[in-house]
């Protein structure tokens, strides 16, 4: 295949690399064994049914806790009186959600209908402003650049591995500009690299004038109902307000507990549906394909399925930038080993470089690499022969989402390590392992189960790659 014009051998030599990982980074255990086996109707719809009652009951048991304990999360954490839904009283502690729904509702509509303006008829952003005068602002500074320091790194980077002389004029200033100040995806991404930029740029489709608004229309409502959901669930569960409290959180009960876990997770991938929505929104306006939205949360059932389909950006970010020119997997063993403990080094480094953030990159490496040795393990002629002589592929299947559902139960503790502290996490590791073991443990991994069979199911119905 021929190369791009204006790309050098080594920039190519990456691009086909990170293709190659990207579809391997797919394969988790026993995936290649159960591919194409589909469970009997009848079990595949009690697993759906039982992860949708176990997801119910735990909120149910989440919003008891919450209305049972709002006098005292009220002084502790002073609760809002919302507007939205009759008065409820709404967790305020998740900074994320309220900083950007504060700066929303004050700038958001002036700055998108500025930005199409502006795209519309000039193709171009200009607006001085002084570093920051008020708290939000700095907060926004801070998230801005943040994120920037990825989109210059990113077209540094290209510009080295370019050959001398280059026949492409995209490594130019004006360029460099244009990407990375970009709009859409200034303040708070989602990630794209600057050949993902030129592409999208160079296949920019002409749409007309109904079918943009149209478009916008149904993605506006989409947001929407997003939006409507995360302010729904803050009203009703003081998950946030919960983890603040280590005391209530060692004295709800298992159920609670579960439904806490699966709260803060389903909170945060619909935050990051709005805030990824929004620019993903813009940049249809302007013509270009934005990258995937996160994949929900209860369909994921491996740390590199997380990695691969929640923050796409992302994880093409460091592979193509941090974990292939370390070394990747082209060092044998070891060398895999170091490239990836270097690429959650650099993860959590960038997300503050936090006690509780190395914790969460260390569970997180060690998630990846379990999954990677089975997953070698299970393709080596002859444990491949042996399972598939001694298992149907029903039973496969059926082993995959055993395998699958003990990934889940540490995929879900390094999360909450991420979005609630090393304490939570702590508490977690105690109450359903120490604590908890055997029914509460076997309980849980039980109920994982389910979710696996549910999530390799959606998997092998949408797969994309």
């Amino acid at each position: 295949m021929a190369m791009p014009r204006g790309e050098s051998v080594k920039s190519h030599q990456i691009r086909k690399t990170t293709r190659a990982l990207v579809r391997n980074s797919q394969c988790v255990c026993l995936d290649d064994l159960s591919q194409g086996t589909m469970l009997p109707r009848w079990e595949l719809s009690f697993y759906l049914f039982a992860s949708l009652g176990f997801h119910l009951y735990s909120f149910y048991e989440v919003y008891k806790a919450s209305r049972e304990h709002e006098e005292e999360l009220d002084r502790q954490f002073a609760l809002e009186i919302g507007t939205l839904f009759g008065g409820l009283k709404k967790d305020p502690t998740d900074f994320e959600w309220n900083f950007w729904m504060e700066w929303g509702k004050q700038r958001l509509v002036q700055f998108l209908f500025g930005h199409v303006a502006v795209s519309q008829l000039a193709n171009m952003l200009a607006r001085k402003r002084g570093w920051y005068q008020t708290e939000n602002e700095y907060y926004l500074l801070k998230f801005t650049l943040t994120v920037r320091c990825l989109y210059y790194t990113s077209f540094s980077l290209e510009f080295c591995w370019q050959e001398m002389p280059t026949g492409s004029s995209f490594y130019s200033f004006p360029w460099l500009v244009a990407y990375v100040f970009y709009y859409p995806v200034f303040h708070n991404g989602p990630i794209l690299s600057f050949p993902e930029f030129i592409a999208k740029m160079q296949q920019q489709e002409d749409c007309s004038l109904k079918s943009n608004l149209s478009a916008f229309a149904v993605g506006l409502a989409r947001l929407l109902c997003y939006w409507w959901l995360a302010e729904l669930m803050v009203h009703l569960m003081y998950m946030h307000a919960l983890y603040g409290s280590a005391s209530l959180l060692r004295a709800v009960s298992c159920w609670t507990l579960g439904g806490l876990a699966l709260a803060h997770v389903l909170f945060f991938y619909l935050k990051y549906l709005v805030l990824f929505g929004v620019p993903a929104l813009l940049m249809r306006l302007d013509g270009l394909t934005p990258p995937p939205l996160p994949r929900c949360v209860s369909t994921m059932f491996s740390f590199t399925g997380m990695w691969r389909y929640f923050d796409v950006g992302l994880h093409d970010f460091l592979i193509r930038y941090v974990y292939i020119p370390v070394g990747g997997s082209q060092h044998g063993l070891l060398g895999t080993l170091f490239s990836t403990a270097v690429t959650f080094a650099f993860v959590s480094f960038w997300h503050g470089g936090y006690d509780y953030l190395w914790c969460w990159a260390a569970l997180n490496w060690l998630g990846v690499t379990v999954e990677n040795a089975v997953q070698r393990l299970v393709q080596t002629p002859c444990v491949q022969d042996s399972v598939v002589q001694f298992l149907s592929p029903r039973a496969r299947r059926r082993f995959h989402a055993a395998l699958a559902s003990c990934s889940t139960s540490m995929l879900i503790l390094s999360n909450l390590v991420f979005l609630g502290g090393s304490q939570v996490g702590k508490i977690y590791w105690n109450r359903i392992f120490i604590q908890g073991w055997p029914y509460v443990t076997l309980s849980a991994l039980g109920f994982l189960y389910c979710y696996s069979h549910v999530g390799i199911a959606w998997a092998q119905t949408y797969s994309v790659d």
